[in-house]
Parts: structure tokens; sequence; C-alpha cells
């Protein structure tokens, strides 16, 4: 299938509308439209939030009568289901494009290739596959849940250039820059939810939302008339230590507090909570398609030992915390070099003073 150069830059473009939804979208995907008409911009989109407009419905409302014989470029599958908006396939029909190219198709079962169908069947061309790792990268939460019902899930962790997240009394506030804290709230931003454990909230007093004024004015600006959506904050508490009075619960935002007994959709067992479950069920009854975790060294752990990280994220600070310090992950019993868990690193950047590392893990052998 050959796409020309135009066709690349287009695309390139709505997919570069589509990351302009990454904070007020969730749980739907972020997509982007393009409408040319010889080669002319004459519309363009971005699925702002949920329950609005999709990102053809804008386009199409700035094309006008010029959508007439043009070509749409949408990052996904126009939708051929009524929703909480109509169909964007039978919007692009009625305006009368010639020709729709889609980055990929949807893997919604509500749509999953009847968008494409339709338009086909109206006589419009369609052609998919345009910049599709690309426009996979921008959706990977929202395509691992419709693929495998779980969430995409991230672990961030933090720690000294020795590998140590506190001092032998406790004490770690603040191993890493502001820039890196601001870093974090980027992330938090763009999840659907944030995990925790009661003792994280109660070493760090931490509120665990997402804070406006630490991201930069552009970022701020990426929220539509100010409307910011907080992330489900779900706290793993089974001793039950948290108290009304904490900031946790006078910070915007639903707080989800999981216990023995609280939520009998998920099991305890003899090593805590059963993980694998609480995150099917956040994704089935919560509608959660990305978690973000901050954990400590034993949560850590257990999301690393049962293969349930997607994306690693560690800020290593400039310092040496001393070998009594606190250590970044409790994983014990390893007893030869072949049972290491390897790590392929995406990224490496400096964010203030502190290097951000971003890694996948490798598949055993």
């Amino acid at each position: 299938m050959h796409f020309s150069l135009f066709d690349h830059q287009m695309m390139a473009k709505a997919i570069k509308l589509a990351e302009k939804g990454r904070f007020t979208t969730h749980p739907n995907p972020n997509v982007g439209c393009v409408i040319t008409q010889q080669q002319t911009i004459v519309g363009e989109g971005y699925h702002i939030r949920a329950g609005g407009p999709h990102a053809e419905v804008h386009a199409l409302r700035m094309a006008g009568d010029k959508a007439r014989g043009a070509t749409a470029y949408v990052t996904l599958e126009p939708c051929s289901h009524y929703g909480r908006t109509p169909p964007c396939a039978e919007g692009l029909i009625k305006a009368g494009v010639a020709r729709v190219i889609c980055a990929m198709q949807d893997p919604n079962p509500q749509v999953g290739g009847k968008g494409i169908a339709m338009l086909r069947e109206a006589g419009i061309e369609v052609l998919v596959g345009l910049l599709e790792p690309e426009a996979e990268r921008i959706n990977r939460p929202f395509l691992k849940k419709m693929r495998t019902g779980l969430p995409w899930v991230q672990l961030k962790m933090a720690a000294s250039l020795d590998g140590k997240t506190a001092l032998s009394n406790g004490k770690s506030q603040w191993i890493t820059s502001p820039q890196a804290r601001a870093d974090v709230q980027l992330y938090r931003a763009q999840s659907g939810a944030i995990l925790s454990t009661s003792k994280t909230v109660i070493d760090d007093s931490a509120s665990l939302n997402v804070r406006v004024t630490e991201l930069s004015a552009d970022h701020q600006q990426a929220y539509p008339q100010g409307e910011v959506r907080q992330p489900l904050r779900v706290i793993l508490d089974r001793q039950r230590h948290l108290t009304a009075d904490m900031r946790l619960f006078s910070a915007d935002g639903e707080v989800l507090v999981i216990t023995d007994n609280v939520t009998p959709q998920t099991r305890t067992t003899k090593d805590g909570i059963d993980l694998p479950e609480l995150l099917a069920n956040l994704a089935s009854q919560h509608n959660i398609n990305h978690i973000w975790v901050e954990a400590g060294a034993t949560l850590a752990a257990s999301f690393i030992e049962q293969g349930l990280v997607d994306e690693l994220i560690v800020y290593l600070a400039p310092k040496i915390m001393g070998t009594d310090g606190r250590g970044l992950v409790n994983l014990l019993g390893l007893t030869d070099m072949d049972q290491a868990i390897e790590l392929n690193v995406e990224q490496l950047t400096q964010v203030g003073p502190d290097i951000k590392l971003v890694a996948t893990f490798k598949q055993s052998k």
C-alpha cells in the first residue's frame, strides 16, 4: 500500500493533535483528525474529553462544506456505534468525504472494522496502516485493555545513585529534584488510577493527586477551561491504618481503599491482596485502562515478580545515602546471575539534576 509524503505529514499532524487530549480523554482513546482538500488543510480536531465530541466531529465542523470530496486522516478507525456521541463514520459519510486514511483499526469489539466497512459500503475509499506504530504508542493503555481486559501498568520508583529510597530512619523527602517531581505529575495526569499503599501515604503524608500548579504553563493549558481530571486513587490498606483526617481524603479526586473485606471482588491471599485480580477488577468495574503505581520496595517487588509491569520509570538522584539506607526493591532469594531480572532501556534522559530511566522487562528465556 503506497502513501505519499503528504499523507505521512498529515497523519503525523493528526497524531500530534491526538496527543493534546492525553490528560482529559481517559478512558477513551486519544484521537486526532485532519481533513484536506487539494493538499490544503480545511479542518482539524482532536478528542478533548470523554463524553465530548470525537476528533472527526471537530474537524468536520471546521471544514464545513469543504469536507465534500476531501480526504480525512484519522489516527484510529472512526466509530460505528451510538454511545454518548453519534457514530463518526456516519458523520464522515454525510459530509461527503471521498477518502479516509486510518492509522489503525480499532480493537474495541463495538467497532473492530465495522466503521471501515460502513465507510466502504458508502463508496468511500479507506486505507489503513499509515504510521500505525506511532498511533499504537499514543494509545497503549486503551489498546491493552481492549485486547486483554487488563490495564497498562507503569511502576514509578525513585532512588539515590546507590539505590536507596530512604535513610535508615525512614526519611526520604526529598530524594529527587523539583523537576523530577513535576515530571511525575505529568505521568499522574495521564493515568486513570494512581495505586499505592497506606504505608506510602502515611510515611510521605501523600495526597497522590494531580497538582496542576507543578506543571509547566504549556501543560497547564492542555486542560480545556482549566478542568482537571483527577485519577482514581487506589490505596492498599489491609490493616486499616488510614484515617479520615489525612491529606489523601481532603485533596480533590475519588479515593478507593482496598482492605481485606471492603471489596469482595478482590481476594486476599496469605501474601497480600491478589494483584492480578485487583487489576482486572479496576479495568472491568471502574473502567480503568492506565494505572500509575507509586510503591515502596515490597509492593514494587510484588508487581515485578508477578509480571504485572508494562513500563518501569526510575528517577536516580545524584546522591549517595549509605549502605544502611532502604533499598529500591525487596527481591529475595536470588542465588545466580541467571535469576537477575533484565531490562530493556527504552529511554535515558536527564530531568533537572536527576537521571530518568524508562525501561521494559525482557521476556524470560
